[in-house]
């Protein structure tokens, strides 16, 4: 149970945390859970407890009271800026001196690890780099989340993970460091999250382990270095989770607006997404906050009102303003935003009828010729976050987590209705099951490294129930508890490494062996008196907790020293059992893709191979032969068919990474090419057209000048007819057209850029220059020569 802070008034500077002390738990908190027993001895202490008497029942999560809040206002800023830098550094005044140090060493050691070879991605996903670029020059471009400075589309999300990249490359300068650094700060400032998060209701213990758990999750080392929108959306729902927390302390209004903005915000990052957990943080709060129900209700009102306003102002600007007047909606068949939520990157995801995407609209199933037991984004089911390389970004601490999650419940059972330690586990574990459930079983467009939604709740239940079995861990029940989480842990990832067998190969057997050992040594500490049992429970927690995380650890380092490009990026090392295509990670050395939908298998870009809607623009027709190793000629950055790009795929790290035309991998840019597309930049609104949105971001990355992205990122949005293409081209507006890359048709959508690609083929001269087949649209047409 927890009790209000005392406020001191607002017309007093801001103190030392000193004058105002926490406040006391009051006499009767007692029943609200466990008798408050003092902390256990630290480790190495004698017992002193007399002979022949048993130790008191240590509680797991004894009730606690709340920090001491300052006062607010705007009176009090000046005082609360001038004693900030002491603040930060000593933390709590209760806390040990080690504790604050810790916090902070923990965050430094945060940023170095995603700091550390950041640039080997270059421009990670030139997709939303390129949008980085083009709002770096054009605010009206940043606004929307345009691809091109010009404005002529937008990415397929909303733009506010794009403005911290463009913001950032305006100050530095267009690079890889200035796109990507955004991001490591993000993680860092997640890490930062979680730990204040479960230190308000766990000791520091809890908090640092929470955070370091996260800090070491493979798809977090990966996604914090990455610049897709995931980074950005984590640290809003953890800040958001936070809010919860603070929410459910004092009934508080103003916390949850807090979470009504930070949930606002994350819809305008990756829109759907963010609601997976405004279920469990409704219901937490509607169920446990300390107030009357009406009040309650009101409340959550407000948060509503303000996830609304915060989440809806851009989406009211763009569905107002005429279309004419702004870019097209990328990923839209209808150039309509909330088609784009609701449809393609809504319940589309779900459902898997995603028209106009990979797949969309014919989605694969287990009879249909797809990939076994399952669609084209692989199976489906209560084990998919375990299986295959998925286990290897986010499961390694999930059994911990699912185990403790389940003991803290029962173990805060009795407890009252607004205990803080209970409130905690269900607004974690709610996080946890709503969105580990609806990843394991939608049925569209899935990604392994989606699963970093999951890693902030999954560390903070391992870091809270490690806390409070830690505390107690004199007791045999509760030590046993404690040594069954870490055996299974231990086990799990002894299995988690056997699918990289080639990967440091003795430290499977290194995390097995210890970790049992600990698990023993841990339930005979609490059997041994004196000194000596003190040492074995210290030697046998940093073991548990070294057994724990080196598995994560070590495919968080493999990560971080590997460049990861493309659409598709996983973390860790190559593992046996890795699925192929757009939903199976890395693929195949030769791409072999049965069952592609509309399609007949395409071996090696040979046989039939055929894609439906007659083949990719601007290329040749899936028919033909696609030459060694299945690559089309003519698709600019196509290094065969599909997952190809290096043998263990850690530029493409996908089924189509290295492949198609660019579709998910931007193309590879000669020099000759970038020269010739920068001459006379100034007199076109764009330089160059392409079809799709990964080969349009190549030649804009590497020309600095806007590129026309034609059908959006699978270049199969309606974004613009062959009429209005024609009479761009006549305006002079579009210098040239770059061949091959995106979809057409063939997955659904619109035909517009397929029809642009056969006009500008039969109408203009073909110009090789390298391997890049150009036109050029201020040439006179074949015809008129």
């Amino acid at each position: 149970m927890t009790t209000p802070s005392s406020v001191p008034p607002t017309s007093e500077p801001w103190p030392d945390a000193a004058n105002h002390p926490p406040p006391t738990v009051p006499a009767d908190a007692a029943a609200s859970g466990p008798t408050v027993w003092p902390a256990p001895p630290p480790a190495g202490a004698g017992d002193e407890r007399p002979a022949g008497r048993e130790r008191p029942a240590e509680p797991l999560f004894p009730p606690v009271a709340l920090p001491p809040v300052g006062p607010k206002g705007p009176a009090t800023w000046a005082g609360r800026l001038r004693t900030l830098p002491g603040r930060t550094w000593r933390g709590r005044e209760d806390d040990p001196r080690w504790v604050r140090p810790a916090f902070l060493g923990l965050l430094l050691a945060t940023a170095v690890l995603y700091f550390w070879n950041l640039t080997a991605s270059g421009w990670a996903n030139a997709f939303y780099s390129a949008a980085a670029q083009a709002g770096s020059v054009s605010w009206k471009a940043m606004f929307f989340g345009s691809s091109d400075a010009a404005s002529f589309i937008t990415v397929d999300k909303p733009p506010l993970s794009l403005w911290p990249m463009a913001v950032s490359a305006r100050i530095l300068g267009l690079n890889s460091f200035s796109v990507l650094a955004p991001q490591v700060l993000m993680g860092v400032g997640t890490v930062a999250a979680v730990y204040a998060t479960v230190r308000r209701r766990s000791s520091a213990l809890g908090g640092l382990v929470a955070g370091a758990a996260l800090a070491l999750t493979p798809v977090a080392a990966l996604m914090f270095r990455f610049n897709n929108p995931d980074a950005l959306l984590v640290l809003l729902l953890t800040l958001a989770a936070y809010g919860t927390v603070r929410a459910t302390e004092t009934a508080s209004t103003r916390w949850l607006v807090f979470v009504g903005v930070m949930l606002g915000l994350a819809f305008l990052t990756k829109t759907l997404q963010a609601f997976l957990v405004l279920p469990a943080f409704a219901l937490v709060y509607l169920f446990t906050a300390p107030t009357g129900w009406g009040r309650r209700w009101l409340q959550l009102l407000y948060g509503t009102v303000a996830m609304v306003v915060a989440g809806g102002w851009w989406v009211a600007i763009v569905e107002l303003m005429p279309a004419s007047a702004r870019p097209y909606i990328g990923g839209s068949q209808d150039n309509s935003f909330l088609s784009l939520t609701f449809g393609y990157n809504g319940f589309g995801r779900i459902t898997g009828n995603e028209t106009g995407s990979v797949g969309g609209g014919n989605r694969m199933g287990g009879g249909g010729g797809g990939m076994p037991g399952g669609g084209m984004w692989g199976s489906t089911g209560p084990t998919r976050l375990f299986d295959g390389d998925i286990g290897g970004q986010i499961a390694w601490l999930m059994p911990a987590a699912l185990i403790l999650l389940v003991f803290g419940l029962w173990a805060t059972r009795r407890h009252a209705r607004t205990d803080s330690a209970r409130i905690a586990f269900l607004v974690w574990g709610g996080w946890l099951l709503c969105t580990g459930l609806t990843f394991s079983f939608m049925s569209g467009i899935f990604h392994q490294y989606y699963t970093v939604a999951l890693a902030p709740a999954i560390a903070a239940l391992v870091g809270m129930g490690t806390d409070g079995l830690w505390r107690a861990r004199h007791r045999l029940p509760y030590a046993a508890v404690l040594a069954a989480t870490l055996a299974v842990t231990a086990c799990w990832s002894y299995q988690l490494l056997g699918r990289s067998a080639e990967f440091v190969p003795w430290l499977r057997w290194a995390v097995l062996i210890g970790g049992l050992l600990a698990a023993v040594a841990l339930l005979a500490a609490g059997r041994i008196t004196g000194p000596i049992g003190g040492r074995i429970a210290a030697t046998a927690g940093l073991t548990a907790l070294a057994a724990g995380l080196a598995g994560p650890a070590a495919y968080a380092l493999d990560t971080v020293s590997t460049g990861h490009t493309g659409s598709i990026v996983t973390a860790g090392p190559r593992v046996k059992g890795e699925g192929f295509g757009p939903g199976g990670g890395r693929g195949k050395a030769h791409g072999t893709f049965p069952g592609f939908p509309g399609g007949q298998n395409g071996t090696n870009g040979g046989g039939n191979g055929n894609f439906p809607g007659g083949g990719i623009p601007g290329g040749q027709t899936g028919s033909q032969n696609g030459g060694q190793n299945g690559a089309f000629p003519n698709l600019p950055g196509s290094q065969g068919f599909p997952g190809t790009g290096t043998e263990d795929g850690r530029t493409g790290r996908g089924g189509f990474g290295g492949g198609m035309g660019g579709l998910l991998e931007g193309a590879k840019v000669p020099s000759e090419v970038a020269d010739l597309l920068k001459q006379d930049a100034g007199k076109y609104t764009w330089v160059a057209a392409a079809v799709g949105s990964q080969n349009q971001a190549s030649y804009q990355l590497a020309t600095g000048e806007p590129v026309m992205a034609l059908g959006g990122f699978n270049g199969s949005d309606p974004s613009l007819s062959l009429d209005g293409f024609k009479q761009l081209v006549a305006e002079g507006r579009v210098h040239w057209f770059i061949g091959g890359g995106g979809m057409g048709r063939s997955m659904g959508g619109s035909d517009y850029s397929s029809e642009i690609a056969s006009w500008v083929e039969s109408t203009y001269t073909a110009k090789t220059v390298g391997s890049t087949t150009m036109y050029d649209l201020t040439a006179a047409p074949k015809s008129a020569g």
